[in-house]
């Protein structure tokens, strides 16, 4: 279980953080210039469950990092972690992913520049 809670929260922050790379480096007028992967065979609608799932991640992961940094103990610590990821998990399937999906998802668009760019499209035009 520790497992899927250590992936489930490495995918959140990794999608946050892409998404927020991304949009810095359009903004500086970089480029990714990561290797080409091969593009993953996500639909539209996947990656809009996966952008708004990452944003309500977002909340909960800037709400419970504090919480499990200043617990007083490791068992505190284990059982917000696992209060955590129960919300994460059904954050993620109240959008319409599984965990893996999700996590899959978050892996294919730190390796797949395309993928990222589809990605942040998606989250820019839902703001």
């Amino acid at each position: 279980m520790r497992q899927g809670i250590t992936t489930l929260l490495t995918a959140a922050v990794l999608s946050i953080g892409l998404m927020s790379a991304t949009a810095h480096a359009q903004e500086a007028g970089g480029a990714l210039t990561q290797a080409q992967a091969p593009a993953a065979n996500f639909t539209d609608e996947q990656l809009q469950q996966f952008v708004d799932a990452s944003r309500e991640l977002r909340g909960l992961i800037e709400e419970y990092n504090p919480r499990i940094q200043q617990a007083p103990s490791d068992a505190e610590k284990q059982s917000l972690m696992q209060e955590a990821n129960n919300k994460m998990v059904g954050v993620v399937e109240s959008k319409g992913l599984d965990a893996n999906t999700y996590g899959a998802i978050g892996n294919a668009v730190q390796s797949d520049p395309e993928l990222a760019n589809r990605v942040k499209e998606l989250a820019q035009g839902t703001n």
